[in-house]
């Protein structure tokens, strides 16, 4: 199990330096066309790009070291920093919409200039974020991993972000600031419906919600020969894994390792039909 889980870190690490190099090359691009336009829209797209490049320096280090073991102080592993992170970029996507919507009121009209090399470049730009996007967002899905899913949704706010603001560069050049300010208010829309589902994911997780329904584990512990009460079921999300904590009864009767051997079923059991390898099983005589 470890060495599947240190493959499957080491892909998702590899993915995050992949799209840290694209956001650069997207800044590179911004800051270019900014520069030579006069835009500050795009050079404020530009910061907004930095910001994507802080985040994947962040979503590396805590994957990095959401991957270490379990400790004396993390006995349940560090897979919740990689909750916590998604739960702070989700933050960031809130943020990131508030200020939309605050620009797209509070902005003045300013002219600026417009060329098809430039124009051409912003596209550019779309395309790779629109790439980018995808690829990660089909990673994520095959490796279930949340910080993936919460940079691909990052990613594609950017692209919602870029073309509003290559809308707006367009449609201020003719005049019509209105259009601008409410294409902005839109892409503020679906980026809070996006950062929503992100909290819809790592809230769960960071109040222990239950993983698995209490009936459904019941069901499959009792099936189990040796098992003759069941205490306490219960169980919880650990980054993108679950675990489980029981309370059984057995025969008084039984010896040590005849109880121990009924665990090991559970156990197996659990991993086989629910993929949980994170099972606490505390056996306490039947009378």
């Amino acid at each position: 199990m470890m060495g599947r889980m240190d493959q499957r870190d080491r892909k998702i690490l590899r993915i995050i330096l992949i799209e840290g190099l694209a956001n650069l090359t997207v800044l590179t691009i911004k800051l270019i066309v900014g520069i030579f336009t006069g835009s500050l829209a795009v050079l404020g797209d530009a910061v907004h790009s930095l910001t994507d490049i802080i985040n994947n320096i962040v979503a590396w280090l805590v994957t990095r070291h959401s991957a270490k073991p379990a400790d004396t102080k993390h006995p349940y592993g560090h897979r919740k920093f990689e909750t916590v992170a998604v739960f702070g970029l989700a933050a960031l996507l809130a943020i990131l919409a508030f200020e939309l919507v605050v620009q797209a009121i509070t902005r003045e009209a300013t002219e600026i200039t417009s060329g098809r090399l430039e124009l051409g470049l912003m596209f550019g730009v779309l395309t790779i974020n629109i790439v980018i996007s995808t690829w990660q967002r089909r990673w994520a899905r095959r490796l279930e991993s949340d910080i993936l899913l919460a940079d691909a949704n990052h990613t594609f706010s950017d692209v919602l972000i870029t073309a509003s603001v290559i809308v707006g560069w367009q449609l201020s050049a003719m005049g019509w600031v209105w259009a601008d300010q409410l294409c902005a208010l839109a892409v503020a829309g679906l980026i809070l419906y996006l950062a929503f589902g992100l909290f819809k994911r790592t809230l769960p997780v960071l109040l222990d919600e239950r993983a698995i329904e209490a009936e459904q584990l019941r069901a499959a512990v009792e099936g189990v020969d040796g098992v003759r009460a069941i205490r306490r079921v219960r169980s919880r999300w650990v980054g993108s894994a679950r675990a489980v904590d029981l309370v059984i009864e057995v025969d008084a009767q039984l010896s040590t390792s005849d109880a121990h051997e009924i665990a090991d079923q559970l156990e197996a059991l659990l991993a086989d039909r629910f993929d949980i390898h994170d099972v606490s099983i505390h056996v306490e005589p039947h009378n």
